[in-house]
């Protein structure tokens, strides 16, 4: 038994070493990316491979991904494919990787992990956050300037989404007569709670939803289209899906941050840490404005978005 114990370490060894043997440049080999949907279901995912697009064409690398990886077996397993193919770049496309790459990064010193939106990092594990109360806030300025009936309506997936916060605090800085709902669909992917949750809001007299879930969010707009309602669009610019009912949008271009993480990767300036990206980074801005919206107030907004990207400092924070 002793015997099979040494053999199955030393095999498990070879593994790893032949996997590090690929990376010894210091410099992007090929690059992996980990999604727990279907690469084809939401915006959000979409985006994530529009990003390992962009690195493949910048780098000339190899690129590969993994649709509906959840488990920590398939984890590991992907990331085992992944350095077999001389991968020394991994995204992890979900807050939901987290745990795993600092549980398994020490294994693959030469492979650097990367994932969004995470509480924790180790020396080749970095968090890309976005700050999404700031977006928030301004789109709820747009609703509160742009409601008639004082009733707005905000379908979040989860509690601790912070452009929900933002989006309050918005909405009650443009108009403090206005009321806003907050509903939750604990899901990102339910789009008949989410439709449910419009229903019921818009025969209280909501006048302009903003859906921050990525799978539902254009179900929700088409939903408010029909009723001659405005909503604010996530993720991506949706102005296009409904150019008379989307004011604005709330974007993260995950895509470029992606490309730009790979640069920092490449030229040995990526460190293992939290990063937090806000407007002054231009990975989060706002998408084009609805021709309903009053020009005075549209440039009025660029001018206060100017100053919090200058400042920091948000209209109702000074």
């Amino acid at each position: 038994m002793r015997n099979i114990k040494i053999i199955l370490l030393f095999v498990a060894s070879a593994s790893i070493l032949s996997g590090c043997s690929y990376f010894n440049t210091g410099q992007i080999q090929n690059v992996g990316l980990l999604v727990d949907t279907a690469i084809d279901e939401n915006a959000w995912s979409a985006k994530g491979y529009k990003g390992l697009s962009l690195i493949e064409e910048r780098f000339d690398v190899q690129v590969y991904y993994k649709e509906n990886i959840t488990t920590e077996e398939e984890i590991n397993e992907a990331i085992d494919e992944f350095v077999q193919d001389g991968v020394n770049l991994i995204f992890g496309h979900s807050n939901m990787y987290g745990d795993y790459f600092i549980d398994i990064a020490e294994l693959y010193p030469d492979v650097h992990f990367v994932y969004v939106n995470g509480g924790e990092s180790s020396e080749n594990v970095t968090s890309l956050n976005f700050n999404s109360h700031a977006m928030g806030f301004f789109a709820g300025m747009v609703a509160g300037e742009m409601t008639t009936t004082n009733e707005i309506g905000v379908i979040a997936a989860f509690s601790w989404q912070s452009e929900a916060e933002g989006f309050y605090e918005g909405v009650k800085y443009q108009n403090p007569n206005a009321h806003i709902r907050v509903n939750y669909t604990n899901s990102w992917t339910n789009t008949d709670i989410a439709t449910g949750i419009y229903k019921t809001m818009q025969q209280n007299g909501v006048d302009i939803v903003y859906p921050i879930g990525d799978s539902y969010s254009e179900e929700v707009i088409r939903k408010a289209a029909e009723d001659q309602n405005y909503a604010i669009g996530y993720i991506t610019d949706q102005l296009s899906i409904a150019p008379n009912t989307v004011l604005t949008s709330t974007i993260q271009h995950v895509d470029e941050l992606y490309e730009k993480t790979a640069e920092q990767f490449n030229e040995g300036k990526l460190a293992g840490e939290l990063i937090t990206l806000d407007f002054n980074d231009e990975f989060i801005t706002l998408g084009e404005f609805n021709e309903a919206i009053p020009e005075a107030f549209q440039e009025e907004l660029h001018d206060l978005i100017k100053e919090y990207k200058e400042t920091g400092l948000l209209p109702n924070e000074h």
